[in-house]
């Protein structure tokens, strides 16, 4: 660098927020007297880039003995000056330009920042409008951690068009260009930072949250927009309150604001605003209230550890969105090397320095440290926020580049026509660098670009912090999150919830909650997240908790008990393995075997004459039809199946029609025997003829016309129930027509009911060829069988309907068996001499 290079000053204006505050915070005794005497701090840059003085008063020096200072908010003064050593050190940046700042105090009055602005203008001396005092030239003001700030700097300053950058949370009242022609904001919109809070709501399930903000135009705004947010994600506002800074003394004002927030039942809230407001809860003694709420916050709300005589110390386990910023390349290194030593007469520096260190530069008085020369912040116990650079810190960082980078510009496009020329002195126009900073457009040594202009400003990404603090008076942000608003659906947020370490136990924050197994009922009157749980109907789960409505299960799956899962039904019939199958079975083969067993006793014994009473042929025929009853009821056990399910009632229909016609047959040979043995009777000549025959083929004929339509028309089809019974699928067959169905049953039991009129009609006749007792019973049997079958029939389901069906083929087979042939076999195997022409003879006479 030349020696001869000329000076370029910056104006920071650091708020309070940043350094006043920080002082009343660690030396509260010296309150009134900080906010009057530390006025200004300047500092200039020689062509080495070195400090070459640091004008004070005495006052200020006295502030230096005294005054503590809260290492974090410095950084932003740190950030400052490396930004400017690093662009005078850069041969290609601002050639042959040496850059310089000044450093001014901004107090949250309008009157004190209008003083301040003027000192700018005018020089520290004597303030004189439109004349300034000082030696070089500064031409950008970087300030304004509020909108207030920037408000009421702006007010003086855009009378000479002076540009104005602020680094501050980005707000859009300030990027009107008609109301803020010359103020230029560093920071991302954050117009997304509303969504990030919702969604982190919605993860969590948090949906009875209550709001906290600062009283002004902002808050206001940010209130009213994350109200719509929440209310598009049904999450309820608990409720709003709002920090009145003029009322941090007024006792009674926060006993009533602090009861408010205990007294509410949400467990969450989002506080946001400036820290200025913040400080109005520094005297509230009931510090119970942080420790069981979880805290929501944006950084620009510092909710850092106070000194333990202020009360508000404690916002552990907070989680706050943090601007997403870059590790600036060098920076640490930069914190690590700093000393006082490069710097003698910046009295900021040595102040910080012994505030940081504890001990003095002074001649050490009794009980009071010397610093060492050999001292570093790398050997501070520093927190995360401490050896990292905030968000805040950054913008500054970039801030600094923006403008030396418009300069740059400037000097490569502007003749020297365009400068007005003092001796050998330049005099920059602070106003010409409007234009160059509206197209200000480059990237920073962390690879990010930078843009002033509002319309391709780009979006704020998110870093979601854990604010954790430590018994030994330690603190520290942990990431535990990001929230990046232009990424894909499902990756814009992300949070570790092991990561987070919470300040309660209880973490949730709702209303109401309906757990799995019930659905909400609104309350009449009240939010929509205040509501009544209902249980869920029959058929129907909720699996989530606080189910607007529940779901109903599929077909083929019932719920469970606590009606909170589907749990799949299981599929049954009946089956040859289960107890009642293969006891069904079992009885059934028996008795095919007994039939068939009879059957061949008549056989045998065709000859005899009770074998050949009542038409012998016709036994035949009725032992046969009762083996093949026996055996249809072994096609209603097992998977139903086309086949089965076709068969089954057809060949039961035909079979049974056999056996009744069968024994209708035999109750009208009765009759006939009878009537034959009257003299001139007409019946003899039926007696040796196949009439009977006939009678049994007619009517088996009619029920097979009957089957055939049926099966034709409306045949029966396996089918899958899954409503009749809660828990399981009943598969079975459907009859396809039931009209069919009973026309098939009730044909069988005309038939029954007219061979047990014709029997009971010919009870009383001779017993030596009457087997009319015997039909009579057995018809009895049949018919009390399958009318009480009816109504059981239609009152079961599934494998039980189908027991209930072969039970009643069973039975009345049985019946038919046992009072028509049992009789007589007893009659062949054990009383023989009864089964004579002789003994019938005798029976007869007598």
């Amino acid at each position: 660098m030349q020696p001869n290079k000329p000076v370029l000053e910056l104006k920071m204006e650091i708020s309070m927020t940043t350094i006043i505050f920080s002082l009343m915070l660690w030396y509260m005794e010296k309150e009134i007297q900080t906010l009057q005497i530390t006025s200004m701090l300047k500092m200039a840059v020689d062509n080495r880039g070195t400090l070459g003085k640091a004008e004070n008063s005495s006052a200020q020096r006295e502030l230096a003995d005294h005054v503590w200072w809260l290492i974090k908010h410095y950084y932003q003064v740190l950030a400052l000056m490396f930004a400017i050593e690093e662009i005078n050190k850069d041969p290609n940046l601002l050639p042959n330009i040496t850059l310089g700042f000044h450093i001014y105090n901004a107090y949250h009055n309008d009157e004190r920042t209008l003083e301040s602005s003027l000192m700018w203008l005018s020089g520290q001396g004597q303030t004189i409008p439109n004349y300034s005092c000082e030696k070089g030239k500064s031409v950008v003001v970087i300030g304004g951690a509020t909108a207030d700030l920037t408000i009421s700097m702006g007010s003086l300053l855009e009378l000479y068009k002076s540009p104005q950058i602020t680094y501050g949370v980005f707000d859009p009242l300030l990027s009107d260009p008609l109301q803020f022609p010359s103020v230029y904001q560093m920071a991302p919109t954050d117009i997304y930072l509303i969504r990030g809070m919702v969604r982190l709501m919605l993860h969590f399930k948090w949906n009875w949250v209550g709001l906290v903000a600062s009283d002004d135009s902002r808050s206001e705004k940010f209130l009213r927009d994350l109200q719509e947010e929440m209310t598009r994600n049904d999450v309820c506002v608990a409720f709003t309150e709002k920090i009145i800074t003029g009322q941090s003394r007024d006792i009674n004002f926060y006993e009533k604001f602090i009861m408010h927030i205990l007294k509410s039942t949400a467990k969450v809230i989002v506080i946001y605003g400036n820290t200025n407001s913040l400080l109005s809860w520094m005297f509230t003694k009931n510090a119970y209230v942080f420790l069981t709420r979880i805290w929501i916050t944006s950084s620009h709300w510092d909710i850092a550890k106070r000194p333990s005589y202020i009360y508000f110390n404690n916002f552990h386990g907070a989680l706050i969105f943090s601007d997403k910023t870059s590790k600036i390349p060098g920076f640490k290194h930069f914190l690590k090397t700093i000393h006082p030593t490069q710097y003698p007469e910046d009295i900021f520096l040595k102040n910080f320095w012994e505030t940081a260190f504890g001990c003095t530069y002074k001649h050490g008085e009794e009980n009071v440290e010397v610093c060492s020369p050999n001292a570093s912040l790398d050997t501070l116990r520093l927190s995360y926020l401490d050896i990292t650079m905030s968000d805040q810190s950054y913008t500054v960082y970039t801030a600094v580049y923006a403008v030396a980078w418009a300069l740059h510009k400037m000097f490569l496009v502007k003749s020297e026509k365009e400068s007005d020329i003092d001796g050998d002195k330049r005099v920059f126009h602070p106003w010409k660098l409007h234009s160059f900073l509206k197209n200000i457009h480059f990237n920073n040594s962390a690879g990010k670009q930078v843009v002033l202009d509002t319309k391709r400003k780009s979006v704020a990404n998110y870093d979601i912090l854990n604010y954790v603090t430590f018994r030994n008076d330690t603190e520290v942000l942990v990431k535990v999150g990001e929230f990046i608003p232009q990424a894909t659906d499902g990756e814009e947020f992300t949070i570790q919830e092991k990561a987070v370490v919470w300040a309660i136990r209880q973490k949730k924050s709702r209303c109401s909650s309906c757990g799995p197994g019930f659905q909400k009922k609104s309350q009449e009157g009240k939010p929509v997240c205040c509501f009544d749980c209902v249980p869920c109907t029959e058929g129907h789960i909720s699996s989530k908790i606080d189910a607007d409505q529940c779901v109903k299960c599929p077909e083929d799956q019932y719920p469970n008990k606590e009606k909170n899962q589907c749990l799949p039904k299981m599929v049954i019939f009946l089956t040859y393995e289960e107890p009642l199958g293969m006891a069904l079975a079992s009885l059934a083969a028996c008795l095919s075997l007994l039939t068939a067993l009879i059957l061949w006793v008549f056989v045998k014994h065709k000859s005899t004459p009770i074998v050949r009473a009542n038409n012998r042929d016709l036994s035949y025929i009725l032992l046969i039809s009762l083996i093949f009853c026996f055996f249809c009821s072994l096609l209603f056990i097992g998977c139903p199946t086309a086949i089965n399910c076709l068969l089954r009632q057809a060949t039961f229909g035909v079979m049974f029609t056999v056996a009744v016609s069968s024994v209708l047959a035999k109750t009208i040979i009765v009759v006939l025997a009878f009537r034959a043995t009257r003299p001139g009777s007409r019946s003899r000549k039926w007696m040796g003829s196949r009439a009977p025959i006939f009678v049994v083929i007619f009517c088996t004929l009619f029920q097979v016309l009957l089957c055939v339509i049926w099966l034709l028309l409306s045949p029966p089809f396996p089918e899958a129930d899954m409503h009749s019974d809660r828990e399981h699928i009943l598969l079975g067959c459907n009859e396809g027509s039931l009209i069919a169905f009973y026309f098939v049953l009730g044909y069988m039991g005309v038939l029954a009911l007219g061979s047990f009129t014709v029997a009971f009609l010919a009870r009383n006749l001779p017993d030596t060829f009457n087997e009319a007792k015997f039909i009579t019973f057995s018809m009895l049997v049949f018919c009390s069988v399958w009318v009480s079958f009816l109504p059981t029939y239609q009152s079961t389901k599934g494998k039980m309907m189908v027991a209930v069906e072969i039970f009643c083929i069973l039975s009345s087979s049985t019946g038919l068996l046992g009072c028509i042939f049992i009789p007589k076999c007893y009659v062949i195997l054990l009383q023989p001499h009864r089964n004579t022409k002789k003994s019938l003879k005798d029976n007869s006479s007598s």
